[in-house]
């Protein structure tokens, strides 16, 4: 039986439709952790790329950070935090988020080095506020790139939290560990189909925020 064949029996059966077990229950569950992970690295990352960036101050230290998370293994992470933290949703995020974080803080100051100082220092000419500076002059001309960190660490999350189902939580990993388990291969595809699928909607998800959010001329010139 063929990869197609596994795809289709997957989606055709009505009973991985509803019910706890159902698509549309794990695709809700996969959908709320990586929203939660994605807003709380974005919460650590964006802050500090932006200041950082703005002033030109502590890229050798970020790039350290970054390549520190990017080395540690998720999964050994998720059971180590487990064996420490005990059940719940903390294990599951800790991983996601120290994985998450890297791209969104080194695109975000790459992203605010690479503005024309053109018109930063007339700004400054002007007595224009840092913070004013900051963000009417460097983070409109900045948006495309920080949205690509944003992107990238949110497919990484969507990829990766399928560990949750390893420390019996939910999600779209549900059906990759338990078809594993019972050795029930059209389960596993389809599981893996479905994370394939939210990964390619999260690429045109970004794409239609980058359309909305970044001006014409913006987007243009990147």
């Amino acid at each position: 039986m063929n990869v197609l064949n596994f795809v289709n029996a997957f989606f055709s059966d009505s009973a991985h439709w509803h019910g706890y077990d159902g698509i549309p229950t794990r695709l809700g569950e996969h959908v709320q952790y990586t929203l939660e992970a994605l807003a709380v690295a974005a919460a650590i990352g964006l802050p500090i790329g932006l200041v950082t960036g703005h002033y030109g101050r502590g890229g050798n230290t970020l790039a350290m950070i970054s390549t520190a998370g990017r080395a540690l293994p998720s999964f050994g992470l998720l059971v180590l935090m487990f064996i420490w933290l005990g059940f719940g949703m903390t294990p599951v995020m800790i991983p996601l988020v120290v994985l998450a974080v890297p791209p969104i803080l080194v695109t975000t100051y790459e992203a605010m080095r690479s503005v024309d100082p053109s018109p930063v220092d007339a700004a400054r000419g002007m007595g224009m506020h840092e913070a004013k500076i900051l963000f009417q002059v460097e983070l409109p001309v900045a948006l495309p790139l920080i949205l690509s960190g944003l992107r990238s660490a949110a497919i990484q999350i969507v990829s990766t939290a399928t560990i949750a189902a390893y420390v019996s939580l939910g999600g779209l990993g549900r059906y990759i560990v338990d078809g594993l388990y019972q050795h029930n291969y059209e389960k596993v595809v389809g599981g893996a189909t479905l994370v394939a699928l939210m990964a390619l909607a999260t690429l045109g998800l970004f794409w239609a925020v980058a359309r909305v959010a970044v001006s014409a001329g913006v987007r243009r010139s990147h």
